[in-house]
C-alpha cells in the first residue's frame, strides 16, 4: 500500500509540473501578427532576421516582427519541435510565406505558465 501511494504521489508531482504554453506565440506567426507578441517580448530580445541581427527591446522586436511580416506573409504556422525545462525552453518551427519557407527558433524563459520570449531566429 506505501508503495502504490508513493507511486502515486509521484504521478501527481510530475503533472503538476506545467510547462509553459507556447500557443499564443505559435498564433501570433501563423496569422503573422507580431503586435500579439508585444506581451510575450522579455525586456531585451535577440532578433536574427535574413539580412539583420541585433539585441534589441521587446517593443523593437516588434516592429522588425512586423517589417518582416509585412514583406513574407504567413500562410500558416507549425511546431516541429518543442523541449521545456524547470523554467526555460525553445521551440523550432516552420513558417511558410508566400515568398518561401522560412525556419523558426524560439527561446523563453516561464513566468508561470506564460512564455516570454528571449530570441527569435528565422532563417
Amino acid at each position: 500500500m506505501k508503495r502504490f501511494l508513493l507511486t502515486l504521489a509521484f504521478v501527481f508531482s510530475i503533472l503538476s509540473v506545467m510547462a509553459a504554453d507556447i500557443t499564443p506565440i505559435s498564433n501570433a506567426f501563423k496569422g503573422g501578427n507580431a503586435s500579439s507578441l508585444s506581451g510575450t517580448m522579455d525586456q531585451e530580445v535577440d532578433v536574427a532576421l535574413p539580412g539583420s541581427s541585433k539585441k534589441c527591446s521587446g517593443s523593437e522586436a516588434v516592429k522588425m516582427l512586423s517589417a518582416f511580416f509585412g514583406s513574407n506573409k504567413p500562410t500558416g504556422f507549425s511546431v516541429v519541435h518543442h523541449a521545456d525545462k524547470k523554467d526555460a525552453g525553445f521551440f523550432v518551427g516552420k513558417l511558410p510565406t508566400a515568398s518561401g519557407e522560412y525556419r523558426v527558433n524560439i527561446t523563453y524563459r516561464a513566468d508561470g505558465d506564460k512564455a516570454i520570449i528571449q530570441s527569435i531566429r528565422i532563417e
